[in-house]
């Protein structure tokens, strides 16, 4: 073990994390604090970041912990697997699975508390703020991380900074205003360069990503575990997961539930995970093509600004190679089918939120099981939001049957 002297912050009670552990090299381990926010510092290279893991005390789980129990309990039910919830919550998690028919199912994580996954994300990095003392925090997002990470700050009386492109979404924009953030809008290209000057100036606790290839938040995709619990508990092991994404820390965080739920012994097997990405881009799906940890693409324009990345990292190059998952490229078109299938079944999703659909649609029928697609945010969140009023009719009966029958309602 790579040791040194911090001291564990208060507040572990529920929780069985113990260390942090080198992704580029397992038998690397850290302490739990302070956790760490630009992947391993002994396997890194200037050319690719390998992220680290939480470790916990598998052996003192309780496997009374997947019971059903019948009531919402968010994420402080998964404590024990989780690294230490010292921020208070919002209600995320236990979101609704839905049944579309013939064995395919939506977990909608547009009803957590900002209408998107990453509040399950970000209870565990801003715990991770509140841990180490930071005077705030800061996120380079232009997007849904941003919303929920001003929220969750709000909620545990950390100010922060949001480092946003120009154009965000209005409703994103309508979230940061309401949470008090401090929303600076630079070039795209300059953020993280920013951000890792608030780091470094301020003090404040980083939210986001800081290497050239995508390590993020070593406590973040910890939070995205809990999804696959609550799909165990509610439908047991799905063959199959369709994942959207961008930098693979969805993606990693699901598959990483499904393999402890393996390790603890409540199941022989974990699903095969699927990577949903925009083939305007596609980082992912070039780095498994290629045979590399890591890769940089060109990203071209996209309706799915969300997860329009334009480099990856090796949580999902793992998860793919661990769970003999796929990486597929959906278009736009495929993206914008699925979203209009989604919203026939009473779910508005985001455009970049319906890959998940798109490509199991891409890909066609599995028959070994269920399978659960990710809906990960609300189609409040797409930049066309709110920009086309209805057209007005006139309040006669000929103009209200004209308009009726033009939608097909009247023979």
């Amino acid at each position: 073990m790579i040791s040194d002297d911090t001291t564990n912050p208060p507040d572990r009670a529920a929780s069985l994390a113990t260390m942090q552990r080198s992704m580029g090299d397992p038998a690397i381990t850290y302490p739990l604090w302070p956790p760490l926010v630009s992947g391993c510092p002994h396997t890194g290279t200037d050319e690719i970041a390998y992220p680290v893991e939480v470790d916990y005390a598998y052996d003192r789980i309780d496997p009374g912990l997947f019971a059903p129990t019948g009531r919402r309990a968010g994420l402080e039910r998964w404590a024990p697997l989780l690294p230490p919830l010292s921020a208070p919550g919002l209600g995320e998690g236990d979101t609704p699975l839905i049944d579309l028919g013939d064995g395919v199912y939506v977990k909608d994580e547009s009803r957590n508390p900002t209408w998107s996954h990453k509040d399950r994300i970000n209870r565990c990095t801003v715990s991770a703020a509140v841990g180490v003392g930071a005077p705030g925090v800061v996120v380079s997002s232009s997007g849904n991380h941003g919303a929920s990470a001003a929220a969750f700050a709000a909620r545990a009386g950390l100010p922060a900074v949001v480092l946003a492109s120009t154009g965000a979404p209005p409703a994103v924009e309508s979230f940061l205003r309401a949470y008090g953030a401090t929303v600076l809008s630079v070039p795209a290209e300059t953020r993280w360069v920013l951000m890792r000057e608030i780091v470094d100036r301020l003090g404040f606790h980083p939210l986001s990503n800081l290497t050239t290839t995508h390590t993020g938040h070593a406590f973040g995709p910890e939070g995205y575990k809990t999804i696959a619990y609550e799909i165990h508990v509610e439908l047991g092991m799905p063959a199959a997961v369709f994942v959207p994404t961008g930098y693979g820390e969805l993606l990693f965080g699901v598959w990483k539930g499904f393999a402890e739920l393996r390790r603890l012994g409540l199941t022989d097997r974990i699903p095969r995970m699927f990577a949903c990405e925009p083939a305007a881009g596609g980082p992912l799906a070039k780095a498994m093509h290629d045979g590399v940890p890591a890769a940089h693409v060109r990203v071209d324009t996209t309706a799915a600004y969300a997860i329009d990345c334009s480099v990856s990292g090796y949580r999902g190059v793992h998860a793919l190679r661990a769970s003999e998952g796929r990486a597929l490229l959906v278009t736009d078109a495929q993206l914008a089918a699925a979203r209009a299938e989604l919203a026939g079944q009473g779910l508005w999703a985001e455009t970049s939120a319906a890959a998940g659909l798109a490509g199991l649609r891409a890909h066609g029928p599995l028959d070994d099981g269920p399978v659960v697609c990710i809906a990960t945010s609300s189609g409040f969140k797409d930049l066309d939001t709110g920009t086309r009023p209805p057209d007005p009719v006139a309040p006669t009966w000929p103009a209200i049957e004209h308009r009726l029958r033009a939608a097909g309602m009247v023979a």
